[in-house]
């Protein structure tokens, strides 16, 4: 068994490396530490045969590893080593210092529940017990923590295959309209990023399939290793055997294959959605209330004076209620960013919004006003601006760190909203294109006429410059087309030759659109007419599968669109309404005569010199101002993402900053 694991291993190893795997260039790198590897490989590899392990390696060949399963255990056994001396030293040192003390208290304790005198057992010898154990239990943990490292890598790829593939057999069934053989519709979907998980086992099947010299090994090598046993695992089986079966019989399976997955999709997304429902009930419990509960126990341990009073520690003196406060504050904020982990898994994979920074300084600030990335470098020079100016101005560190944050969070926020607008206008634009253009093409107009046509006499809005340029892109097309080689012999040859040339031409003129337009619902759709057209796809074919694709998603889009919106109304509602009972209780409880009325009233001890009701505000508005950073958090990620996150927290943070200051409880 060990044998047959490492001989596929060394398999998987050189499928990997004759495909060129996007990860060569990261293995590269780690050639200089192949002698270390090799030492380690010599000291634990020996545990890779223990049955323990078995489970791990079945986790392996599903985790897409860059390694083989022998280096990957060697190197968890030497971190394990490392974090057992390193739990081990601070222990003996520390159980040095008080072995005495505590090896007199055992035998003494021991003594007097037997009839026989206990001996004292030596210092030495108890110190070094204690931090062997304390070195094992950390090094059995570290082995366990590979194991468990290895479960989540699985479930992670398991996740990302089974989000992208309903959209790859979509792309599949265009692309099998076309004259395409099995190995080249594989490809075309390998090579296409916009499938991400699923492109990936397609690409692994392409590169075992060259390999072995069978796109039918290939695919069952990936059915056996992949992660998604239910899903991915029985699609491949039944493609190959479909594949053996003639074009037609492909076709239908893949037809019948997308809409059961699309179902399956749909499903998944509904689920996700009710979901959301306890998740936002659950941050409401765990982040108002803990807020509402250190309000109520800031107020009402005034009257307690010893929590007050200052204590001696390690790092200087403070009072147990100031830990208390500080201490929520980091859970409040700890719960905000849980919040937004929480939406962005719930959210689908295909709607999530990402933006690359241009290379170079002045690409960075020439597209600093319409991408969130290069804003968010921009923007820190008037973040570091702010805090310096306020932090010469004595601005308490709170504030300083704060406006800081608003500095920066308000402009990149900006951009991701204004961004976002456009891209979602240019997404309604989308399906008015697809829809004129299938419409001059079902008529007998070749594409790129009818897409010059829709150019002129369609209303595309935020569109119409992009439409244009990929009209005239596309009239390349006619171009080469109408000019064979004079020098060419054989016509038909020159006929075919000028028809690639076209067909290169008009899929650099969609990618081209694709890249200007640069939302997610344009690679989704205008990338499947690409694919589907250089495959030999009919226009009328191709824009009929499309017009469906672009409802479904629109819909979708809608969809979570009203979903999220009540997640949106939840977080500043929560947000709004501890600010306001943090400000009436400023205003109405914390001041000096108020509270020795409420002592008095209440017969409870009340100590002026030691409580200060200007300190015990500004701990509430800090409570008050980490509410805001947390329900901003989970609102605009529910809304827009990381960049809502920025938008949303940076305009609560600034509304809470200048409300407490126009009450001048600050």
């Amino acid at each position: 068994m060990s044998g047959d694991t490492r001989r596929s291993a060394r398999v998987e190893r050189e499928t990997r490396t004759g495909a060129g795997d996007a990860r060569s260039s990261g293995s590269a790198g780690l050639e200089g530490f192949a002698g270390f590897d090799r030492v380690l490989h010599a000291l634990f590899a020996r545990h890779a045969d223990d049955r323990r392990h078995d489970v791990d390696r079945q986790r392996y060949r599903g985790a897409d590893p860059s390694t083989d399963f022998e280096t990957y255990l060697a190197r968890t056994y030497a971190l394990s080593w490392v974090v057992g001396l390193a739990a081990a030293i601070p222990v003996v040192l520390l159980a040095s210092a008080v072995a005495p003390e505590v090896s007199t208290a055992l035998a003494d304790g021991l003594g007097t529940r037997v009839s026989f005198a206990v001996p004292t057992p030596p210092p030495v010898a108890l110190a070094v017990s204690l931090s062997a154990v304390a070195g094992l239990l950390a090094k059995r943990a570290t082995v366990h923590a590979g194991g468990l490292y290895l479960r989540w890598l699985v479930s992670a790829r398991r996740a990302r295959i089974e989000r992208t593939l309903p959209g790859a057999v979509r792309y599949l069934d265009a692309l099998s309209s076309g004259s395409d053989d099995a190995r080249t519709l594989v490809a075309k979907v390998a090579e296409n990023d916009a499938y991400g998980g699923a492109s990936v086992s397609f690409r692994k099947a392409l590169n075992a399939a060259r390999l072995t010299g069978s796109l039918d090994a290939g695919l069952r090598r990936v059915a056996r290793d992949t992660p998604s046993r239910d899903l991915l695992a029985p699609f491949l089986l039944k493609f190959r055997q479909h594949v053996s079966a003639g074009d037609e019989a492909l076709a239908e399976f893949l037809r019948t294959e997308s809409r059961l997955l699309a179902h399956r999709q749909e499903h998944a997304r509904t689920r996700a959605r009710r979901y959301l429902k306890p998740i936002a009930e659950l941050f409401v419990f765990v982040l108002v209330l803990p807020a509402l509960l250190v309000v109520a126990v800031t107020v009402t341990s005034v009257f307690a004076p010893d929590l007050s009073r200052l204590v001696d520690t390690p790092v200087g003196t403070v009072s147990p209620r100031a830990v208390a406060v500080y201490a929520s504050v980091g859970f409040l904020l700890a719960v905000g960013l849980v919040g937004i982990a929480a939406t962005g898994a719930l959210r689908p994979v295909d709607s999530r919004t990402s933006y690359r920074r241009p290379e170079g300084l002045r690409g960075v600030l020439a597209s600093a006003p319409s991408n969130p990335a290069s804003a968010s470098i921009v923007a820190v020079i008037p973040a570091a601006t702010v805090a310096v100016a306020l932090a010469y101005a004595g601005y308490p560190l709170v504030n300083v760190s704060l406006l800081a944050y608003v500095a920066f969070a308000l402009p990149v926020g900006s951009v991701a909203a204004r961004r976002g607008r456009i891209d979602d206008a240019k997404d309604r634009r989308i399906a008015d294109f697809v829809y004129a253009v299938s419409a001059h093409a079902s008529v007998g107009r070749p594409f790129p006429e009818a897409v010059a046509t829709a150019a002129r006499e369609t209303d595309l809005g935020v569109l119409r410059g992009d439409v244009a340029d990929l009209a005239f892109n596309l009239s390349l097309t006619t171009a080469t087309e109408g000019a064979p080689d004079a020098d060419d012999a054989d016509p038909t040859v020159a006929a075919r030759d000028a028809s690639a040339a076209g067909s290169d031409v008009r899929v650099v003129a969609l990618d081209r659109f694709v890249d200007r337009v640069g939302t997610p619902l344009a690679v989704r759709t205008i990338g499947l007419v690409a694919g589907a057209l250089n495959a030999g796809s009919t226009v009328d074919e191709v824009f009929e599968t499309l017009q469906a694709e672009v409802d479904r998603l629109t819909h979708e889009k809608r969809a979570l669109r009203e979903a999220m919106r009540r997640y949106v109304v939840i977080g500043w509602v929560a947000a709004l309404s501890v600010g306001a009972a943090v400000v009436a209780i400023n205003a109405g409880v914390m001041r000096t005569d108020r509270l020795l009325a409420l002592a008095a009233a209440l017969d409870a001890p009340f100590d002026p010199e030691v409580v200060h009701p200007e300190l015990e505000r500004f701990r509430l508005y800090v409570v008050a101002q980490a509410t805001m950073l947390a329900s901003g958090w989970f609102a605009g990620a529910a809304a827009r993402g990381r960049y809502g996150a920025l938008l949303h927290s940076g305009v609560l943070v600034a509304a809470c900053y200048v409300g407490f200051v126009a009450v001048g409880q600050i």
